[in-house]
């Protein structure tokens, strides 16, 4: 009987081109597998690609192998969203010699209340140095800037200019459950929890295909695209622009379609062909024969 390893327990970052990848990001330097590097790591990657779902509006499958992660975020400077995001920053943990597993969050739209699926894509971090351990969130848009020390009565924290809250419990069965807090807007508001429940790359296709095609699915219905900075949260839900602050400040306006283009370059970096310009500018999205989903923002 073979006693090798399937694959599908692992991230593939032996298929990454990790000097690529560090360019990408703007990481200079030896990257070793230390608390250190974990953070400059987390910080660069989730201030240098943005999320973004334009892939499912444009009409095309979201595919989550490093090839095609490779391509899209470090070869043609897109983003994506947590999915991609995370699978694409698993795989060059991996490849840096991180112990990585992955793990599943449940998002909660500013309402503590509302039980919605556990769809969202996390990583739980070791490294080389010791054996703390770690929460990194590469793919929600909004942060956090830092990996998160797994540690009862961590409290809060802040990450760049951004206030969190982290507070430890207890699931229905008993096992950890972990619950993220984020000050902006409306204030302290609770925006995932997550349990220690190992989720692996088929897991995350499972959930990333129910989160790319339902209906029930926010990111199918219009484009959702956020950049996150040390001092600045910007969002684009539909024409809707948002720009949020540290202080829980902030700015909304209404864009229109034809702006959208020029927005997503110099606010989000994100540069799209002419064909996709043009599909974006004037085909129509779901959202506009009423399928509207909330998103948090």
């Amino acid at each position: 009987m073979s006693t090798s390893i399937d694959p599908s327990y692992r991230w593939d970052g032996e298929e990454l081109d990790i000097a690529a990848y560090l360019a990408r990001i703007g990481f200079d330097g030896e990257p070793t597998p230390t608390p250190a590097t974990l953070r400059r790591l987390v910080f660069l990657h989730t201030t240098s690609l943005p999320f973004e779902n334009l892939e499912i509006i444009l009409g095309r499958p979201v595919r989550l192998d490093v090839a095609s992660l490779q391509d899209k975020m470090v070869r043609r400077r897109r983003g994506g969203y947590c999915f991609e995001l995370c699978a694409l920053f698993a795989a060059a943990l991996e490849r840096l010699g991180f112990g990585v597993t992955g793990l599943a969050g449940r998002i909660f739209l500013g309402q503590d209340n509302a039980l919605l699926p556990a769809t969202h894509a996390l990583l739980r971090v070791t490294t080389a140095e010791d054996d703390r351990i770690w929460l990194c969130d590469p793919g929600f848009g909004s942060g956090p800037l830092a990996p998160i020390e797994l540690a009862p009565g961590r409290g809060e924290f802040v990450a760049g200019a951004w206030r969190f809250r982290l507070e430890h419990g207890r699931d229905e069965l008993g096992g950890d459950l972990w619950t993220l807090r984020h000050f902006a807007r409306d204030g302290w508001r609770t925006r995932r929890t997550v349990s220690m429940t190992p989720q692996y790359r088929i897991d995350q296709e499972v959930g990333s295909y129910y989160v790319s095609t339902s209906r029930h699915s926010p990111f199918t219905t219009r484009p959702i695209v956020q950049r996150i900075r040390p001092e600045v949260h910007h969002m684009l839900d539909g024409v809707t622009l948002l720009t949020g602050y540290p202080d829980g400040t902030g700015a909304t306006r209404q864009v229109a379609r034809a702006d959208l283009p020029e927005i997503l370059a110099e606010i989000f970096d994100i540069e799209l062909d002419a064909a996709d310009t043009d599909q974006l500018v004037h085909a129509p999205w779901p959202a506009d024969q009423g399928v509207v989903q909330a998103v948090s923002r």
